[in-house]
């Protein structure tokens, strides 16, 4: 298919000879993924179609309890402090943004009235400003109403550097004016081909300006709502215990008719994946399960005779390696793996090359994740026309020796390598999770053979992941050579994505270590290609930008894919869900039933 065809089809889309739906799909059939097709068609100003959910309730509640296990424990509820997808799970359970995404790539309104498009006349055609109309009498859980105020504020809080959100890269270039009480203006420096970012999916959930305007700035970490979140969601607060457990109930003045159908919801966190799955696929203790990281074999043998099932989603997920070419073991003004050092090994191109060969990635898709992944040789891997096809991965002991050998790494009386006094000794950290145990040491014994000695180390994945400044376990701090983590990729266009690959977003002790940049590694080149690609209006070039950026870091073996995680969950046989593998899995938690 070429672009003629594309155009004609685009046509026929306008002139209403070809329904949205149709449209993707004979895209489906080239092997173009509906994100893409979406961002096609939005690009050509054809109104999106708003989607449809199977959830078609009587009246709210009478669902009784909903029982959810995240075995990552969220640590926080306030969105805009999250660093693991943990907590903005729990935190979406209070919140809401103007839109999510479904399935495919299509936008949902939630606090919003309606989807902005070029046709309505709410997207300009330059790419300047959208204009967002709010959904009009919408209560927070205190009962004062949202009005466009909140996102003003939200912006502004999230864009206040002193705040450090993770989420400040979304918010603090553009201008967000207020038109009246239930619409806004959202303005961009230069012309922004994806408009939907600020306020929209994990990255939009919106504040209530009433609750958290004292706290904005160097005080934010002091608001009572951090811990205790007043939202517009389907269920309000109960309590939450850090690290354990914490509870909703039914929001009797929920905006959207006859939902939620549960009359209470419980997030659990706490144990592992493995005895999350088996409480929900085979004992049915709780109803749903997010992130099974769990072998194949375990989880298909758990649904042969089970209560439950694996749902698999795809996403734009990626399971890899991340190597720091900072020192982790020096301090400097206060802080460890310091963008003001140097790693001493680990900035030697050839020892990144050699353990990149190292990663035998085949073997971590056929014997551990089977559904759960892909291998791959790239930090982005969907939509498809993001994809790099230069990025090319391979499995080679002999090649690695070769290059370290070439390099003037000598193996001394003990086998390990050295170089001017220095050892080629790491340590090699991730969350504790039996399939990343089994990737480890993987590449642990593949290393042995190279001359590299590594020590594996494993915490905990509610203090891995945890949003705790003071904990220096976490891996935004990245104490340590190597780490291994999944980073999500919560929206159908890679921009808030690649801002883990920019300068301004490198995790400091100045940001709090919110910073989405934690290798720590920057690149002219790639910073330079983000700033273009952020404006651009050309979909090729911005497609070409972005695996420009994708093949600078992982060429450069700053970051080392090892797979293109499937985002597997699971669900009770009896439950509803409505899965996305572009927004969080509780993106639409007032839509889920029980037939």
């Amino acid at each position: 298919m070429n672009e003629t065809e594309i155009h004609g089809m685009v046509a026929e889309v306008k002139e209403g000879k070809l329904s949205r739906r149709g449209f993707m799909q004979r895209l489906a059939a080239f092997g173009v993924a509906a994100p893409t097709a979406w961002h096609i068609l939005d690009f050509h100003g054809v109104a999106q179609a708003q989607s449809l959910t199977a959830y078609k309730p009587t009246k709210a509640g009478g669902g009784g309890p909903l029982k959810i296990l995240l075995w990552q424990a969220p640590t926080l509820l306030n969105p805009h402090f999250a660093i693991g997808t943990k907590d903005q799970e729990g935190s979406r359970v209070f919140y809401e943004p103007l839109a999510g995404w479904d399935n495919e790539g299509n936008l949902v309104p939630f606090l919003a009235a309606e989807i902005p498009s070029r046709e309505n006349g709410s997207v300009s055609a330059d790419g300047l400003s959208v204009t967002w109309k709010l959904k009009p009498n919408v209560k927070w859980h205190d009962g004062k109403p949202f009005t466009a105020d909140d996102c003003l504020f939200t912006a502004a809080y999230a864009a206040d550097a002193a705040t450090a959100a993770t989420t400040i890269g979304t918010y603090k270039d553009i201008k967000v004016e207020k038109i009246d009480d239930l619409t806004i203006k959202i303005t961009f420096p230069k012309p922004t081909p994806f408009w939907a970012d600020a306020f929209v999916g994990a990255a939009g959930m919106i504040l209530p300006k009433h609750v958290f305007e004292p706290f904005k700035g160097a005080a934010s970490r002091d608001a009572p709502a951090n811990l205790k979140p007043v939202g517009t969601s389907a269920y309000k607060f109960i309590d939450f215990k850090p690290g354990d457990i914490l509870r909703g109930e039914r929001n009797p003045d929920y905006h959207i008719p006859n939902q939620p159908f549960f009359d209470t919801v419980e997030v659990k966190g706490g144990g592992d994946a493995v005895s999350a799955a088996r409480a929900v696929i085979q004992t049915g203790e709780f109803d749903y399960a997010w992130n099974m990281q769990v072998e194949d074999e375990i989880l298909l043998r758990m649904e042969r005779g089970g209560r439950g099932k694996a749902i698999p989603v795809s996403s734009g997920n990626i399971e890899f390696i991340m190597l720091n070419t900072t020192d982790p073991w020096t301090e400097v003004d206060g802080e460890r793996s310091s963008v003001k050092t140097k790693h001493p090994t680990l900035t030697d191109p050839a020892v990144r090359k050699a353990i990149n060969l190292l990663i035998d990635r085949d073997s971590v898709q056929k014997f551990i994740y089977g559904r759960g992944g892909k291998a791959t040789a790239n930090f982005v891997n969907a939509p498809p026309r993001y994809v790099s096809p230069n990025m090319k991965y391979e499995f080679s002991i002999d090649k690695a020796n070769k290059i370290l050998d070439d390099a003037g790494w000598v193996r001394g009386a003990d086998g390990i390598r050295a170089k001017d006094g220095k050892k080629l000794k790491f340590v090699y950290q991730t969350s504790i999770n039996a399939p990343r145990q089994k990737n480890q040491a993987i590449v642990k014994q593949a290393a042995q053979r190279a001359g590299i000695d590594i020590e594996l180390k494993s915490v905990t994945a509610s203090v891995f992941f945890s949003s705790d400044v003071a904990n220096p376990d976490t891996y935004s701090k990245f104490y340590c050579d190597i780490q291994m983590y999944t980073t999500t990729m919560l929206q159908p266009d890679p921009e808030r994505f690649m801002l883990q690959l920019v300068s301004w977003e490198i995790a400091n002790k100045e940001n709090k270590w919110q910073g989405r940049n934690i290798s720590r590694y920057s690149s002219k080149e790639a910073d330079e290609a983000f700033q273009e690609a952020q404006n651009s209006l050309d979909p090729a070039r911005r497609t070409a930008l972005f695996i420009k950026m994708n093949d600078i870091f992982c060429g450069e073996n700053i970051l080392v894919p090892v797979l293109a995680r499937t985002r597997m969950a699971a669900s009770s046989n009896n439950l509803v869900v409505q899965p996305s593998g572009w927004d969080l899995d509780l993106w639409m938690l007032n839509a889920w039933f029980r037939p």
